[in-house]
């Protein structure tokens, strides 16, 4: 019974370790999802694909205050602001953009896209990205 108890405890560890590990390397990482990051910022976007097919891909994407890292879109996409605020965006050349975005908004980029967001707010801004395929 000892045996069979220590086998469990020994699995039960295993299969812990192996979650956590899948969890911190998950599928939401921007280069799983169209993005290439390039840095990594102080703060963490978090982006959820809630659609993939053979023409779209629709992502679920919030950005926290802060900065997030420069990061590449491999594909053109329509952006669909759920939560409002402002957000900076600084370009590889050193220009900057701001955008105060407003619920209900939309807005268009092209494929290929460098640029590092920087929410200069208090509150997260949410957007849903349509990528185009």
């Amino acid at each position: 019974m000892k045996n069979l108890i220590a086998g469990f405890t020994a699995g039960l560890a295993i299969g812990l370790v192996a979650a956590t590990a899948a969890l911190v390397s998950s599928p939401l990482t921007a280069s799983a999802v169209g993005v290439t990051p390039q840095a990594r910022g102080a703060s963490a976007t978090t982006a959820k694909v809630v659609l993939d097919n053979a023409r779209v891909r629709v992502r679920d994407v919030t950005f926290p205050p802060g900065v997030t890292g420069m990061h590449t879109h491999e594909l053109p996409h329509v952006g669909i602001v759920i939560q409002g605020g402002t957000l900076v965006f600084k370009y590889p050349d050193g220009k900057s953009e701001t955008m105060n975005l407003e619920v209900g908004g939309v807005g268009f980029r092209e494929a290929h896209v460098t640029h590092e967001p920087v929410n200069p707010g208090s509150s997260p801004v949410r957007v849903i990205e349509v990528e185009l395929k």
